[in-house]
């Protein structure tokens, strides 16, 4: 099962170099492992284009999809066995990047 965990962050490019090796230490362990997929950080959410092309003209829209305070900094996919496995890495991932993390499988 692959699990897309997000990491959610009330600032932009606010990691510190201490987060940022805890983060290198994390992925090393989660790529010897196995449980690595992909990972990376994204750019501000001021720089975000959202894409409307339901009716007869796409519409271009600068700016996030939705105004919030907190938005996702950047995401993992993990492979994982099951839920429990996932949850258990994101516990460590979270203390890794100092930030909330959100788990969710896909389908």
């Amino acid at each position: 099962m692959q699990y897309l965990i997000s990491v959610i962050d009330d600032r932009t490019n606010s990691g510190t170099e201490e987060e940022m090796a805890a983060i290198d230490v994390f992925n090393e362990k989660l790529q010897k492992e196995g449980y690595w997929v992909f990972a990376g950080g994204l750019a501000a959410p001021s720089s975000a284009t959202v894409i409307d092309n339901r009716n007869d003209a796409a519409v271009f829209t600068d700016g996030p999809f939705v105004e919030s305070k907190e938005h996702i900094a950047g995401l993992w996919i993990w492979e994982a066995p099951d839920l429990d496995v996932a949850l258990k890495l994101a516990t460590e991932g979270s203390k890794a990047c100092n930030r909330k993390l959100e788990v969710r499988p896909f389908h």
